[in-house]
């Protein structure tokens, strides 16, 4: 069983209110050397049999990430070894491994 790992976060040039709470809550904390924080979500969507980057691709588009506001990565976790692809707006996507 194969897991596709996708990670949701907010374009850059999209304010972050959480990241930002967050990183004005941490030097209450004691920790004064973090300059930025940005809150995302991890899905974890498991195949059966290999794991199928496109239609992974497809689900993250279509229901899981926003992408007028949004960018997503997707992530291959078979065995213990992870793959990273990014999908972003401004870059064209990489090419699933064979």
């Amino acid at each position: 069983m194969a897991r596709v790992v996708v990670d949701v976060m907010l374009k850059p040039e999209i304010l972050d209110p959480q990241g930002q709470a967050v990183a004005n809550a941490l030097p209450r904390l004691g920790v004064d050397d973090v300059t930025s924080v940005r809150i995302g979500r991890r899905i974890e969507i498991e195949f059966a049999g290999e794991p199928d980057l496109e239609r992974a691709r497809q689900i993250a588009d279509k229901l899981l990430a926003n992408p007028v506001i949004e960018d997503f990565t997707l992530q291959i976790d078979a065995a213990g070894t992870v793959t990273t692809e990014s999908d972003s707006q401004e870059s064209q996507p990489a090419e699933a491994p064979a």
